[in-house]
């Protein structure tokens, strides 16, 4: 079940500030206040989704296709095509999902660890 007072819901709607990366009319994009790597950037969708599952469930094929590229072109702005990256989507509390609310994390600039996959 979606949570609007969730920390992301907040800062779509201005409450909490971010350091923004790109937005548009369905996503948001900004730094991760606690980054796990050089470059460590979360893709929210403005969509009240939950999860990831909720918005495979819930969201229409336009809507999963705009988040996807959204997160695409978030990462030709951030440089990291060439070198690579991770994303990582988290789904649920045993996943260590901390907001309830459909993100993807943009993870690169340097050699990532391996080790957790």
């Amino acid at each position: 079940m979606y949570d609007a007072n969730n920390v992301f819901a907040k800062i779509l709607r201005g409450e909490i500030p971010c350091n923004k990366i790109y937005e548009d009319e369905k996503v948001l994009a900004f730094y991760d206040i606690n980054p796990k790597a050089k470059i460590h950037a979360l893709v929210i969708t403005k969509g009240m989704y939950a999860n990831f599952q909720d918005f495979l469930e819930h969201s229409s094929d336009k809507e999963i296709t705009d988040f996807f590229r959204a997160i695409v072109h978030v990462v030709n702005i951030l440089g990291l095509k060439e070198d690579g990256y991770r994303i990582v989507m988290n789904t649920g509390k045993n996943s260590g999902q901390e907001v309830p609310h459909l993100h993807a994390h943009i993870l690169g600039g340097e050699v990532l660890p391996t080790d957790s996959l």
